[in-house]
């Protein structure tokens, strides 16, 4: 079972947007911009789930 879900909504600007949300209501990670339509959103986070899995991590600093 996933501890996270995806939320899709429309921000005060009238575009769709996505969020990542830990159940326990934390805010995992957003797409940082709007898009124009709910099918542009889903595919938005279609995007991510299909490239970030096994993702490496990078650490600079």
């Amino acid at each position: 079972m996933s501890q996270a879900t995806f939320e899709l909504y429309v921000d005060s600007a009238g575009e769709w947007r996505w969020r990542l949300r830990h159940r326990n209501t934390e805010i995992i990670a957003d797409g940082g911009e709007g898009y124009s339509s709910e099918r542009a959103a889903r595919n938005g986070i279609r995007s991510v789930k299909r490239n970030a899995d096994g993702a490496p991590v990078e650490a600079h600093g």
